[in-house]
């Protein structure tokens, strides 16, 4: 398996974190950290870092300041939303769900939802996607 690296970003510019191998230590605690220290937090409602990405699936890590939005939207395989930090309402099919640290909602592909932070709130965001 060939390992991979993210891509140079403006947030991101080293462009040297493993995101795909045949082992990825993830250290979510550090990613948060850094995600709360970069210019994309300290001057917007949100902030997101892919931890891991293969052809199948993703892991991305997204934090959202009090009032911050992910509006409607729909993802392209299963996800899961894993909330690590705070308070948000996660909406889909006219229903909104609270979610508190330690909260897990699943969706199939395709349903429109949302996510609304009630205060600062961090979560794991996993894509499942079908080959």
């Amino acid at each position: 398996m060939e390992e991979r690296a993210n891509e140079s970003t403006r947030n991101r510019p080293e462009g040297d974190r493993l995101i795909d191998a045949s082992m990825v230590d993830i250290d979510l605690n550090k990613f948060i950290k850094q995600l709360k220290s970069e210019e994309a937090w300290l001057n917007s409602q949100r902030n997101a870092i892919t931890v891991f990405k293969t052809g199948s699936m993703r892991l991305v890590l997204i934090g959202l300041h009090m009032g911050g939005q992910l509006p409607e939207h729909t993802a392209e395989g299963v996800i899961s939303v894993h909330l690590l930090e705070g308070h948000v309402i996660f909406r889909a099919n006219n229903e909104d769900k609270k979610m508190t640290k330690g909260h897990i909602i699943t969706l199939h592909e395709g349903i429109p939802h949302s996510v609304t932070a009630i205060e600062e709130s961090v979560f794991l965001l996993t894509v499942a996607l079908r080959k």
